[in-house]
């Protein structure tokens, strides 16, 4: 991907600095405090002029509640939670849902309190006005906090900084694959600078396709100084077999004198926090992964997401699909619609539903134009300039229009709002077990395929990211990627 090749990685071009956490991590958590304050006070303050109509004399009152002391006191007691909650934690500002949780936690524990208290003391506070404060707190907090995330990942797409380096140990292997893996964001926060090898086999570097040459400091009992050398913040651990339990813990001591971060990669593949559960044994720390779920309460759940929000597309963008419809009739011969069989969940296959945005009789030119296949790995079809496309077509594709009838697939209980690409029966015949996993759920009008590179993605990651979603999906990722849809339709970055 291109996106690997934008990064910042100068891992050959290593200047040394002082072995030291990242300043920018500190500087970051002091002003969230900032940015909180702001959303809060909006919040309480927007709720109390909605509800009371202003402050009258610097003080509201209402049934002889002073509501100019109950907002400063919720606020001071939902900035005081947001702290104890640790919401502004180095390690969790910045990236994953986590932090977003722990506002939410700390949000619900104040108007929780604030709820209790009103009825043991029989305060009466105004329902409505708590109906107000806590929506409006909670939208100011996460898109504050979302806008203060845009700002850091822009600085380190553009410029390289707020960046956590991190010194790898491990089997070339294990480093290349971590590296990989973290280059594949360019908003990523880590960033491999160096690696430890253990073996009796010293290397000078490490070649990673599409990141660079990544410099090696001698085996494992060099930790140290490599991490001097480099500057990192931060040194992973990936799986190896010379450093053992015992080893990893005097590590953890020498680090922790040179105030670094010690990261243990369990070596599991693409599986998400929610499946990995610690489970102290015999003072052993295992991990436990859980099986995925595809049955039961979160099936049922999926579903009521699926048929709400289709039900409300499809009503709401009644006009849009019909003047849609219109110009597809009016300015190229044949349907307005385009069937094609698409292989569903357990390889069945079913019909999808799409405006056309092609010439009629467009699946017959395929092996005409299979020369000019722009796909990497051979199995998926794509031509970045199609000639085959109309002009009403190629509108209707850059902002994904043409899908808004999947919707009726949806409701008919064919395909899911988020899930795995639908495949072609050709490409299905191509799988092998690794990707046929896809198939254990019903494929998806987005995911997170759609927005992390749609067509400018090759085979293998397209893969890789459906299997990601099959093997880790719930309600929370696929309100996220419905909403992360939204923004990538609006870029149109992988839409041809």
């Amino acid at each position: 991907m291109t996106a690997v090749n934008e990064r910042p990685a100068v891992a050959a071009n290593i200047v040394p600095m002082p072995a030291k956490a990242p300043g920018w991590q500190r500087g970051y958590s002091r002003r969230l405090v900032v940015v909180d304050l702001v959303g809060i006070l909006l919040a309480v303050g927007l709720a109390h002029w909605v509800r009371f109509g202003g402050i009258s004399s610097s003080v509201a009152t209402y049934r002889f509640i002073d509501y100019t002391t109950v907002s400063l006191i919720i606020a001071t007691a939902w900035m005081a939670a947001l702290s104890i909650n640790n919401s502004r934690s180095t390690r969790i500002v910045g990236s994953g849902v986590e932090e977003y949780r722990r506002v939410l936690m700390a949000t619900l524990g104040v108007f929780g309190g604030v709820a209790i208290i009103s009825m043991l003391f029989k305060l009466e506070i105004a329902r409505g006005y708590l109906m107000l404060a806590l929506p409006a707190g909670l939208l100011f907090l996460g898109l504050f906090r979302w806008l203060a995330r845009q700002v850091i990942a822009k600085v380190r797409e553009k410029h390289g900084r707020c960046i956590t380096r991190v010194l790898v140990v491990g089997s070339p292997s294990a480093v290349r694959d971590l590296a990989s893996s973290l280059a594949r964001e360019p908003r990523s926060e880590y960033q491999v600078v160096g690696a430890c090898i253990p073996g009796p086999i010293p290397r000078k570097k490490i070649d990673v396709p599409g990141v660079g040459e990544i410099p090696s400091f001698g085996d494992e009992s060099n930790v140290v100084g490599a991490v001097t050398a480099t500057g990192s913040h931060a040194v992973a651990v990936t799986a190896t077999e010379r450093l053992n339990g015992r080893g990893i813990r005097d590590l953890s001591w020498e680090l922790e004198k040179l105030d670094i971060d010690l990261l243990v990669a369990p070596g599991v593949v693409d599986v998400a926090g929610p499946r990995l559960q610690m489970r102290p044994v015999c003072g052993l720390p295992l991990i436990h992964v859980e099986k995925p779920q595809y049955h039961g309460a979160k099936r049922f759940q999926k579903r009521l997401f699926d048929v709400m929000f289709s039900s409300a597309v499809l009503v709401c963008g009644l006009p849009v699909l019909l003047a849609v419809a219109l110009a597809v009739k009016l300015t190229s011969r044949g349907p307005v619609f385009y069937r094609q069989e698409r292989i569903g969940l357990d390889g069945k296959a079913f019909e999808m539903i799409k405006f056309r945005t092609m010439v009629d009789g467009a699946d017959k030119m395929v092996d005409k134009l299979a020369a000019l296949n722009e796909s990497e790995g051979g199995v998926l079809f794509k031509i970045r300039e199609d000639p085959r496309v109309t002009r009403v077509g190629k509108i209707l594709r850059k902002y994904s229009i043409d899908e808004l009838p999947q919707f009726i697939n949806v409701l008919k209980r064919d395909m899911s709002v988020v899930g795995p690409r639908p495949p072609l029966a050709k490409e299905v015949r191509t799988y092998d077990d690794y990707a046929r996993r896809r198939l254990l759920v019903k494929p998806g009008i987005t995911g997170l395929w759609q927005v992390s590179g749609r067509s400018d993605l090759s085979w293998e990651d397209s893969v890789r990211l459906d299997l990601f979603y099959v093997e880790n999906w719930s309600m929370v990722s696929d309100f996220l990627i419905a909403i992360k849809t939204v923004r990538a339709m609006l870029g149109h970055s992988g839409a041809y």
